[in-house]
């Protein structure tokens, strides 16, 4: 991935970084961030649910932030890291996942790469464990999360090397209804 900035800082002395690069358009960054802190805000699906959608989405994306960005919330909620080196090819097999942690990951599977993935017993699992609300919310979360990491990516703001690193869960900053 390229770890080259491709577009500026609009911070003058910054260098370019994802909010730095947000900054050439202020009004549409805090629209996003607002909208990014109200889905993390919510619990109608579990910060560990989002947050194992999320790192699925960093390993198929290759996002090197993404894979290395953890949030305390979902930390807090017995998100360890044996449960997250089991989200990659065949965790279908897991010991450590719950059976709701599968489906959520058939289904970012299935957002990522080919909805026919989300049939039969996969669309089954998913509707047995997780209810409309909630699977509306992990929708919306796959599309964050998928057009962060290609922003990254394409853009040049991954960092050349990055330890695992634990972040404040982003919050609304406005309250949530």
């Amino acid at each position: 991935m390229s770890t080259i900035p491709r577009v500026s800082s609009a911070l003058t002395g910054e260098p370019a970084h994802f909010g730095s690069v947000l900054a050439h358009q202020p009004a549409i960054a805090a629209a996003f961030t607002r909208l990014y802190g109200r889905f993390w805000g919510s619990d109608v699906l579990s910060a560990r649910l989002k947050e194992v959608a999320r790192m699925r989405n960093a390993r198929v994306t290759e996002c090197g932030f993404c894979r290395n960005v953890r949030f305390d919330k979902a930390l807090g909620q017995g998100l360890g890291e044996d449960v997250v080196d089991d989200i990659d090819w065949g965790y279908e097999s897991s010991d450590r996942l719950t059976e709701a942690e599968k489906a959520v990951l058939k289904f970012t599977d299935a957002f990522i790469h080919d909805p026919e993935l989300l049939t039969g017993d996969a669309e089954a699992a998913l509707k047995r464990h997780l209810s409309p609300e909630q699977i509306a919310e992990l929708g919306l979360g796959l599309t964050l999360f998928l057009a962060l990491a290609k922003a990254l990516i394409t853009m040049g703001l991954e960092p050349e090397v990055m330890d695992r690193t634990v972040l404040p869960t982003p919050a609304p900053t406005e309250p949530v209804q």
